[in-house]
Parts: C-alpha cells; structure tokens; sequence
C-alpha cells in the first residue's frame, strides 16, 4: 500500500513536470532528495550508534533488568490478557525501554518480535487481539525521554541548540501515551459490552482454563 501511495507521487509529479516543461526542475529534485536522504542518513548514524552501544551497555550492566521491573507493573496492567512469563512480555519491555530513549529504530524490531509472540495468543489470526492493538498504540504514541532521532536531524541541519526539543518532546509524547491509554481503555470496555453472552458454564469453564479474550471483532458492524 505504502509502495503504491509513493509510486503514485511519483508518477504524478513526473506528468505535471512533463505537462509544464518542468522536466529539468523535476531531475534536479530527484537527485537533490537522494542527495539529501544520504547526508541525513549518515548524520543520524552516528547518533544512533552511540545510543545503541549505550543500551547495550546499560543491558551488560544490569539497568535495563531493573528498568523491567519498573515498567512491570504498568506491562501487567497494560496487557491483562498476556500470560506472566510469555516471551511476548520481553520483547515488550525492551520496545517500551527503547522508546523511552527515543530509539525507534532499535524499538522496531523488539516491537515485531513482540507482535509475533503476541499472535500465538490469538484465537483469530485475521484479527488483531487487544494486547496486539495496545501494543500497536503505545509504539505509535510512546513517551520519549531522550528523542535522540530527533536531536541527531536538528544537529545534522545545523541547529544551535538542537537538544531544545527535549521538554516539548516530553509533554507531547506524554499527552499522546495517555490518550493512546484512554482510548485503548475505552475499547477494551466496549468490546467488553458488546460481547454476546454465553451459557454461564461455558463462561467459566473459559475462565478456567485462562483463555484468551477474544479480539475487538466485536466491535464490528
């Protein structure tokens, strides 16, 4: 889908140069965004490689462990419906312990990995769980400590105080974690609601045996 939005820009800018006699204009724009895209890309290298050593660093030393443990509780009460002890909650741990840095490339993969174990939780493979859907949220809306991405850009273009953003970036991803909350909260209780009820033995011998709550299908329609 992505793949076709950008082909499609693409296509259409080249007709509109062609149309307008742009065509020089449209060449030099193509090779100045790949020009741009490289230099970026190098300045953020460093950055990056820096901060990942430093996670590394901080898992050799122990801190990422007692950050686990911090961020515990909140992983249990985020994810109710994942069993204590599943691999998912690892990889969870590490995705959240990574964007609080504001290392969303490291934060990534943990994050696949996390969504993979996750699916082995859910009955209907064509439809995302509430764990799979929280998950997808707190990635997105992260609160960011440190958004060392973002440092990395404004001092590559120059900035004179690129760590500037530090405090805004804190209230934004703060404001955006407790909505991405909220909102989750409010359809897990709908799809709660709008749950047809089941024989009461059935309830409970479910209940019983741990299952896992269906997904927000229910909210369908």
């Amino acid at each position: 889908m992505i793949n076709g939005i950008w082909l499609g820009m693409i296509l259409i800018g080249f007709v509109f140069a062609a149309v307008n006699g742009r065509m020089d204009a449209f060449t030099a724009a193509v090779f100045d965004g790949a020009k741009s895209g490289v230099t970026v890309s190098f300045g953020l290298i460093s950055v990056l490689v820096f901060w990942m050593g430093m996670m590394r660093v901080a898992e050799d030393a122990g801190l990422l462990k007692k950050i686990a443990k911090v961020l515990g509780p909140v992983v249990s009460f985020l994810f109710p419906d994942v069993p204590k002890g599943h691999p998912a909650i690892g990889y969870i741990l590490t995705n959240m312990s990574a964007n609080l840095l504001g290392l969303g490339n490291a934060a990534t993969p943990m994050g696949i990995k996390a969504m993979q174990e996750l699916q082995t939780l859910n009955p209907d493979k064509e439809t995302a769980t509430p764990a799979m859907c929280t998950l997808l949220a707190l990635n997105t809306a992260s609160i960011t400590l440190i958004p060392a991405t973002l440092i990395a850009i404004r001092l590559n273009y120059g900035s004179s105080d690129p760590a500037a953003i530090v405090g805004t970036t804190l209230a934004a991803t703060a404001v955006a974690t407790l909505a991405a909350i909220a909102a989750d909260r409010l359809c897990r209780r709908l799809a709660m609601l709008r749950r047809p009820p089941g024989p009461p033995a059935a309830r409970s011998g479910n209940a019983a045996r741990g299952s896992t709550p269906r997904p927000y299908s229910s909210l369908k329609g």
